[in-house]
């Protein structure tokens, strides 16, 4: 029983520096990117939408004689301005300014993707929106709402 065990113990061993040496040699071949390409310096251009002017894109990289395509995402919001490649961290929205009905906040470069050039500081701005505030429940009063389908809306109830 005893040679068994011993037996059992250097067999998951030898197990276990097989899978490391393939899993070393699996990076080693990594290393490159697909293709197999020794290349390091890699230059992206801009991620381009596949349709319109938003949603999955490519954008394509070159390294010395090489090309490749990546797959990327353009954002479909307010964001697509400045680009999906730089990353800001943004401040909290401003004051509502009268006379163009808007507010504004600043973002600070936090990271740029794919060596792209960015600007260190942006300001973004976004129509002022009014909310109506509802009036105060009365206690014990209970609020039930249902769907109206011809309006596409919601009804309260109280």
């Amino acid at each position: 029983m005893r040679g068994l065990f011993s037996t059992l113990i250097v067999v998951l061993v030898a197990l276990m520096i097989v899978t490391t040496e393939a899993g070393k040699n699996k990076k080693e071949k990594n290393k490159g990117g697909k293709g197999g390409s020794d290349c390091a310096e890699w230059r992206y251009g801009s991620c381009v939408a596949n349709n319109g002017d938003c949603g999955a894109g490519t954008r394509e990289g070159t390294c010395n004689e090489q090309t490749k395509k990546v797959k990327c995402r353009v954002p479909c919001n307010w964001k697509k301005d400045f680009g999906a490649d730089c990353k800001y961290k943004f401040g909290n929205w401003g004051e509502c300014d009268a006379a163009t009905s808007t507010k504004s906040r600043t973002g600070t470069l936090v990271k740029a993707l794919f060596n792209v050039d960015c600007q260190q500081t942006i300001s973004v701005s976004k129509p002022c929106t009014t909310k109506i505030k509802n009036k105060p429940k009365e206690k014990g009063e209970i609020e039930i709402a249902s769907y109206d389908p011809f309006n596409k809306s919601f009804l309260k109830h109280t």
